[in-house]
This record gives structure tokens, sequence and C-alpha cells, in this order.
């Protein structure tokens, strides 16, 4: 529920009641429950902030990035999922929005001295702009959320540079490292129950706080190398002071009450009752391929076995095309010049292979209604509203020893690379209840550990699975793993950023323009110009990456 609902509410409430009473004014106006801005308490507020947080998390990472970093490929309503074709229709509305409705929390906070929810605001503020500039680039920072004070700076803000809005992140994360350093009940006013998260859990909060600080160090290292080494290796030698997330249990998780489709997890096919929005999400099958090749056991809890394998034989009389025994057979000249996939068991759809997806593999029912018997669907838990698997991860244990993996790869004093990269693989295995799978997986062909960034990145995609944004993020800076667009994608190349929408080129063109004109074009822009999602922002200019 919005902030805002909350003060519509008691408008309605002092308006309508100014009609049936002749009592001082003063009175009427403060509600005695705390609804006013001024006044509320900021247990009404954190509910609303973090579980609109994670849930904008969630789609992304389940949605259209996972589409970029080719986890997954939609075979109807597919451009912008399959292709890249995005134009201008991304908005950061939503995000700001929460931001506001954070800095109520934060400054309700601060008025009311509870250094909990200060630290957690703080958390949340560093996730969600660092969420934005991740995204589009400069941003308004410094000068966002101050409309209320009126002024031209305020209402139309200047837009701060990328530098400047990471070293405000890590700033922010630090503070909140020294808010949330108490013992629980050296804190007051925490309501577990309104913490989706951590159930108000500060030790917890504060471990989120620092391996988060740990993504963003790792963020900035192609620019600022010995910034981002010297606060990695700070919180790793003080680690008493800097706790990270270490173990699943740890995690910074969400989980879906499935009451409603608002508190259910994306494209379930419980609210959805067509099933259309689950249907139409198949795994994709550079991802697909990749996990068979290591004998991922991650591959069966993500993705459903083929319904109807195909079969294609020579030695079949010609015109073959029968199914039988749950399998369809087919001869050659039935298949002609059509890429079909006849592995028995699972089959992805390929990077952006088509205008007409749904036709992959000699679907006999292709359109925007299909259901192709042919491809592997989302495995039956995706379907659900809820469920044990079904959690928006924020930032993992597996995450973080990826980080500190690249970290020690690269030389600096963080510890061992192969145990963190084992670690890495052993915390995300055990997140989707294959654990027991560990130590044959980790000595296979292609996972043993071989001491190269590639696998590290690689491991590291593999386990962003639902939180493909951090996989994106980490592509762009590394150009790992090594992805190509398909053919029928907008550009030959994966997209850097979003666009500026058009409202805000519109409203606030002078401080758009300017951050647009310090966009570095590509061979990839094209006739976009600057504000297109293949112009470097100042994250990547000057580092040759990804290309």
């Amino acid at each position: 529920m919005k902030m805002n609902k909350y003060i519509k509410i008691a408008v309605f409430a002092l308006l309508t009641g100014s009609f049936f009473s002749c009592e001082d004014l003063t009175s009427v106006n403060t509600n005695p429950n705390g609804v006013q801005p001024d006044m509320v308490n900021p247990n009404l507020i954190m509910p609303t902030v973090l579980t609109e947080m994670a849930k904008a998390y969630v789609n992304l990472g389940y949605q259209d990035i996972a589409g970029v970093v080719q986890h997954t490929q939609k075979d109807a309503w597919s451009s912008g999922h399959n292709d890249y074709d995005w134009g201008g229709t991304q908005s950061w509305a939503g995000y700001y929005g929460l931001l506001r409705d954070n800095e109520l929390l934060y400054q309700r906070a601060v008025t009311m001295n509870l250094e909990f929810h200060q630290g957690v605001a703080l958390v949340n503020k560093a996730f969600l702009f660092g969420l934005i500039t991740d995204l589009w680039g400069d941003a308004p920072y410094t000068n966002a959320l101050k409309g209320e004070l009126g002024g031209v700076a305020n209402i139309l803000p200047a837009y701060d540079s990328q530098e400047v809005i990471y070293a405000g992140i890590i700033a922010d994360l630090e503070k909140a490292n020294k808010l949330l350093s108490k013992q629980k009940s050296e804190y007051s006013s925490i309501v577990d129950n309104v913490d989706a998260i951590y159930a108000g859990d500060p030790t917890k909060w504060r471990k989120f706080a620092n391996s988060l600080a740990l993504r963003y160090f790792m963020r900035i290292s192609g620019k600022k190398a010995d910034v981002a080494k010297a606060g990695i290796e700070n919180i790793i030698k003080n680690a008493a002071n800097y706790p990270i997330i270490t173990s699943n249990t740890e995690d910074a998780t969400m989980g879906f009450p499935g009451t409603s489709d608002g508190t259910s997890w994306p494209a379930n096919a419980v609210y959805d009752v067509s099933g259309s929005n689950y249907r139409r999400i198949k795994m994709a099958s550079v991802f697909v391929k990749y996990l068979q090749g290591v004998k991922d056991p991650r591959l069966g809890v993500w993705a459903a076995k083929v319904e109807i394998p195909l079969i294609v034989d020579a030695a079949f009389p010609a015109g073959t095309d029968k199914i039988e025994g749950g399998k369809r057979y087919l001869s050659p000249d039935k298949v002609g010049k059509s890429v079909v996939d006849t592995n028995p068991e699972y089959v992805g759809l390929p990077t952006s292979f088509s205008a007409l997806p749904s036709a992959y593999n000699l679907n006999p029912t292709p359109g925007q209604t299909s259901f192709n018997p042919h491809v592997s669907f989302l495995a039956p838990m995706y379907k659900n509203a809820s469920g044990p698997l079904l959690r928006a991860r924020l930032v993992s244990a597996a995450e973080v020893n990826f980080i500190l993996a690249e970290a020690a790869q690269k030389g600096w004093s963080v510890g061992d690379a192969k145990s963190f990269y084992e670690a890495g693989v052993k915390t995300s295995l055990a997140a989707w209840g294959v654990s027991g799978s560990s130590t044959a997986y980790l000595a296979g062909s292609g996972v043993a550990y071989n001491g190269t960034l590639k696998q590290i990145m690689e491991q590291k995609w593999i386990a962003s699975w639902t939180a493909a944004t951090e996989s994106w993020f980490d592509y762009r800076r590394t150009g790992l793993p090594a992805l190509t667009a398909g053919p029928a994608a907008k550009r030959q190349a994966l997209p850097l950023r979003f666009y500026y929408m058009q409202d805000e080129i519109r409203i606030n063109a002078k401080n758009t323009t300017a951050a647009m004109d310090k966009l570095e074009i590509t061979n990839f822009s094209q006739a976009e110009g600057k504000n297109s999602a293949w112009s470097k922002p100042w994250l990547l200019i000057g580092t040759s990456k990804p290309y």
C-alpha cells in the first residue's frame, strides 16, 4: 500500500468529518492513527518499501533482463524479451516513488531516533538508487526526492554522474553498517512481521548492507580499481566490523504470500487463469545446453522435461510424421530446412532466432496462444502463486562468494579464489535444494576450478537465475559469459542500458539532454544517437567492455 493512499484516506476522513462536526479544526487535523506524513509510524511504511522493492527486482530478473542474459526466451509477445526492442518504454517512476516512501521512512526514523529503521532505510536507498544508475546511467540523486521543497532545482533536478551516485551508495552503506551494529534488544519499535526480508533482525540487515557494498565496489572496479580493491579488502580484513552474508540462511530474499495477484510470484498461473504468462516463458537454449554440458542438477529444478520429444531418422519412410508412445517420429523430408532439437529431456528456445519463436521445433500450433509440446516449459512450481523456492533474491551468499572469488582472482588480498568459487557453487546448489550433488558437480568437467575469470562468471551467471539483472551488469563490465545476440535481435550485440524515457526528456529537457550528451556512442547505437540502449554510460566508457 502506497503512502499516497494513506494520505488520500486521511484527507477524505478530514473533509467528511468537517461536514458533521463543529470541533476545533486543529484537533480534527491531528489523526490519532498517525497517517499524516509528519506523524506516520515508520512501521507503516516499511512493508510497502520492502515488498515493492523486492517485487520490482524479481520482475526485472525474471522477465526482460532474463532475456538479455539468455536465461529465458519468450515464444509470444517476445520482441522486448528476445529482441531488445525496448524503445523508450522503461520508466524509473516506480523506483523514485519507492524512494520517496523510503525517504519518509528514513526521516521519521531520524525524528523518532529509531536507528534500526534508519539503517534499513539506508540499505533500501542504496539498493534502489543503485538499480536506477545501473539501469540508466546518470540520474537525479542529490536533488532528487525534494520536489515538495519547491524551486526549479528540486522540481526539475539535475542528473548526478554515476561516479557520484556510486560513491553515495557506498557511503550510505557504511553508515548503515554502523547503525545496524547493535543487538536487537538495544533497538526500539522493531516489529518483526513488517520486515518482509529479515523479520526485524538487525544483524542480517547489517550483513545485507556490507554484501551490497561488495557488489558496488566490484561494480566500479573497471573505473576505480584502487577504490574497489581497498573497499573490498577492508571489509574482508575487518570481518568483525563488516560482517557479510556467508550462508543461505542469511540471503536477502522475500517470499510471496500468494493471497492475491499483487502478492504472488510473477507470471503465475493461479491468478492468470489462462496460464499464458507462465506458458510464454521458456528456458533459453543457450542456458539449457550449458547446464546440460556441465550436468547441472539445477536444470531439473528450473525446467520441465519436454512433453513430446522429436525423433528424426532417415530410416523412416518418407512422409513420416506421427506421435506414438509420447514421442513424435519424423522423416527428414518432413523436417526440411527447419532447425530442430531432438534432445529427449530438455529443449530451450534459441536466442532471438525468429519473429515467430512459437514455431520452433516444428510446433504444430504456432501463434500467440500456442502450446509447444516440443520445447521445455519452466518447472511446474512457476505456475504457483507461492512456494519455498519462489523468492525474490536481492543478494545471496552465492553472489557474495563469487564476488570474492573474482577479487581473489584479481590478486586482491581477500583469500583463496578456489575456496570462494566452490563456496559460491555450493551455496547456490543448496539454495535450490540440490546440495547433495555438490561434490560430484564440483569435480565434473567444466566445473572443477581452473583459475579463470570466465569460469567464475559463468557459474555466477547460472546462480543468478531469477535475479538476472546482476548477470547483465556483470556481462557489461567483463564481457562474460560470452553471449551473442540472435539473428532477429534489434542489434547484433547485447544492450548496455535502458533508454531515458520520453516524458523525462520532455519535462526535464535541459538536465536529461546534458546526461544524454555524456553517453558514448558505440558501433551499435546507430541512428538512435546517444540515448541508445547500446551507448555507454560513465561506468563503461574507456574500459573497452563489453565491446
